[in-house]
């Protein structure tokens, strides 16, 4: 079981969503696939990712490639199994070019608690350095730092 499970209400869906942004930001594969059922199916940009051993891959690779990564999910909305969230993260690639990455996500999840389906749709903005706004030391964003909202996102 991985509570809160569903039907979601406002309050419990909001620390789902903070339950897979704290699994996110440690960038361990391993530990973000647990959330997932073990046939999940996920729509990631244009690719598509089927089961656990896929969602390791992809991860491993996304991690790779996005250095420094910082993310942020807000709860958009809920109804019974699914939830709605936007997000944005921060992170540079290997020549030093930084990005706020921004996307919506739709999620359904199984009466277990873990979630059967990931559709992301993702956009990506090449910033400055000094336009970060994700500078928290990596891994989990503290309790008191300001939500997508809080920074006008």
């Amino acid at each position: 079981m991985r509570p809160p499970l569903p039907p979601f209400s406002a309050e419990s869906a909001a620390q789902k969503v903070r339950a897979a942004e704290d699994a996110w930001n440690s960038r361990d594969p391993e530990r973000v696939a647990q959330a997932y059922t073990p046939d999940c199916h996920w729509r990631n940009r244009a690719e598509f990712i089927t089961g656990h051993g896929q969602i390791v891959v992809f991860l491993r690779r996304k991690w790779a490639r996005e250095r420094d990564y910082r993310l942020i999910k807000e709860l958009w909305a809920q109804e019974g199994s699914r939830i709605a969230v936007r997000f944005a993260y921060e992170w540079h690639d290997d020549r030093g070019q930084w990005f706020r990455s921004y996307g919506n996500e739709n999620w359904d999840f199984a009466e277990d608690g873990r979630m059967r389906r990931r559709i992301a749709s993702i956009n990506d903005l090449p910033i400055a350095e000094a336009e970060r706004l994700f500078r928290w030391p990596l891994g989990t964003r503290p309790a008191d730092y300001p939500s997508l909202s809080d920074l006008g996102l």
